[in-house]
């Protein structure tokens, strides 16, 4: 990994868990696989704290163990899963794909299971049905049935998926110590487990309860061990669920695509292309270049009918997509009315490439970008062609390349016409290799990532003061409110806070919200450009 990746993940991971979390997750990440008396050596924290990280850590997927190198009699051995440490920068992204899909049913059932980890269906349709009663009127509640249809849902169009089982760590703790254990890897493909979306049946009926606060800590106690003995009656002990990213990247990789169609062409080309992707999504592997092929016939009879489309009409928006020179769209054949495919590469290579060329044309000014799509085009140009197709002056265009040339957003290939490499019998090529371009692009909105999170962090710490009266204060008032306090009353608590205080607020609370926005708008450059470096390598 990467300096600037090492850096996210210890922030991410100080941001979600806190910092012993992140000394241990660093630390597995510098060291790559370590046992456990290595690792509390190497972090100087006590073994019980470092036991209890990595059993955070595995909760939610970042960790794994295995035997250790000396083989089935040596120590089991620790490793740390960046890629799902990164996959926290798009938590947010996840939850809003969901309400957007299933509402807010589906929209708390990911929240919970991300925020948790893994949960069993019983416990998640429990959590999330007090949850929505809570937020009722009163007198009104959600029915587990809803919550069980919802989650149902998700398991169907494999946005969750069963955690792999687990082998048997030994009988006792001290032998799951020094035992070794088998390598326990998430599956890399959903269908690795054959029952990995087989809903189980849960004796659960009911509704949500709403919650009530407590003088003391005893009433919470109560609740969550009838909670685990309820549990252990609704049969499905031991199944647990988690999130499944890779369809959510796919559901991501869609949207992008047919946003991109949708701002070249119109929206109805746009409709034909999100219609091929969801009639290929379940046949077509994950890392594939082209989606399956359908027929016209099929896609005009999967179209939706709101659209009025005619066949006449369909066939010609066919050609218009396979004509155009992004190429998002092919044809493989002449059956049935023709034979479609959306050409993915393709599709990704275009995204990450309008990317570069944005990012050339706010850091360097649109004449810079002019040059840099003329190298992308022609591939391999001389300063005198440069100049000449771009139509830019001479010296403008030297400073250009060079200022490119020293970001390494261009480089320069010498082609000698002797063996002594003579300047003079030298050609002296500009070129943009767009994969390389695209991993330190990559690099670099890590690095914005990694800086926004600390600028965050820094503002709420310095306002650490601020921002827990106003909370005190929040909570008074929602207490109060609830009791049936007067108006007076409540303009007294409010003024609590004075008018420079309230301005504070307004501005740090202005500040961490475009902070914020920020993470999300680099997160999708970032999505973006991982899909072309992954597509890319598993097209060769």
């Amino acid at each position: 990994m990467t300096a600037q990746e090492v850096r996210l993940c210890g922030l991410l991971l100080q941001e979600h868990f806190g910092d012993v979390v992140e000394k241990v997750g660093t630390r597995l990440i510098r060291s790559g696989v370590l046992t456990l008396r290595a690792l509390a050596h190497e972090t100087k924290l006590p073994l019980d704290l470092v036991k209890k990280s990595l059993c955070v850590l595995m909760q939610h997927g970042m960790s794994s163990f295995g035997a250790g190198r000396r083989g089935p009699v040596g120590p089991v051995e620790y490793r740390i899963i960046c890629e799902r440490i990164l996959h926290m920068l798009r938590y947010p992204r996840y939850i809003y794909t969901a309400k957007s899909l299933y509402g807010d049913t589906g929209e708390l059932i990911v929240e919970e299971i991300l925020q948790r980890g893994q949960m069993t269906m019983s416990s998640t349709v429990k959590t999330v049905a007090d949850r929505l009663t809570h937020n009722m009127p009163e007198g009104q509640s959600m029915d587990y049935s809803e919550v069980v249809s919802a989650f149902s849902r998700l398991v169907e169009t494999h946005f969750l998926q069963r955690c792999p089982p687990m082998a048997s760590a030994g009988s006792s703790s001290s032998e799951a110590v020094n035992t070794p254990l088998p390598d326990v890897k998430q599956p890399t493909e959903p269908e690795d487990h054959s029952e990995c979306y087989k809903l189980p049946y849960i004796n659960l009926t009911g509704q949500g309860k709403r919650r009530r606060s407590s003088e003391d800590g005893e009433a919470d106690q109560r609740a969550a061990k009838k909670a685990k003995t309820d549990n252990s009656e609704c049969g499905d002990e031991g199944i647990y669920w988690q999130v499944n990213f890779q369809r959510f990247h796919l559901h991501f990789r869609d949207q992008a695509i047919v946003s991109a169609v949708s701002c070249k062409l119109d929206q109805t080309s746009s409709e034909i292309v999100r219609t091929m992707l969801r009639m290929s999504e379940v046949t077509t592997p994950a890392h594939a270049a082209f989606t399956q092929a359908l027929s016209a016939n099929e896609i005009f009879r999967a179209l939706p009918s709101s659209y009025n489309i005619a066949r006449p009409i369909l066939d010609q928006y066919l050609t218009l997509l396979v004509d155009d020179p992004m190429e998002f769209v092919g044809k493989t054949g002449d059956s049935g009315g023709g034979m479609y495919v959306v050409n993915l590469h393709r599709a990704l290579a275009n995204l990450a490439r309008a990317t570069l060329e944005s990012v050339v044309q706010e850091r360097f000014g649109s004449r810079s970008a002019r040059i840099f799509r003329l190298l992308l085009r022609k591939r391999h140009l001389e300063q005198k062609q440069v100049e000449d197709f771009a139509m830019v002056p001479a010296k403008e265009a030297k400073d250009m390349l060079y200022t490119l040339l020293s970001e390494n957003l261009v480089q320069l290939q010498e082609i000698p016409k002797t063996p002594d490499y003579a300047p003079s019998r030298t050609f002296y090529l500009y070129t943009v290799n767009q994969l390389p371009t695209a991993r330190l692009l990559l690099q670099h909105c890590y690095k914005t990532v990694g800086n926004l999170i600390e600028r965050r962090l820094y503002e709420t710490k310095e306002n650490k003061r601020l921002l827990e009266k106003s909370q005190r204060i929040e909570a008074i008032l929602a207490s109060l409110q609830t009791t049936g306090a007067e108006a007076a009353q409540l303009t007294e608590v409010e003024e609590m806070i004075t008018a420079p205080e309230r301005q504070q607020l307004e501005s740090l609370r202005h500040h961490i919200n475009k902070l914020d926005s920020s993470e999300n708008q680099v997160d999708e450059t970032i999505f973006l450009l991982e899909s072309y470096i992954n597509s890319t390598q598993a097209t060769r």
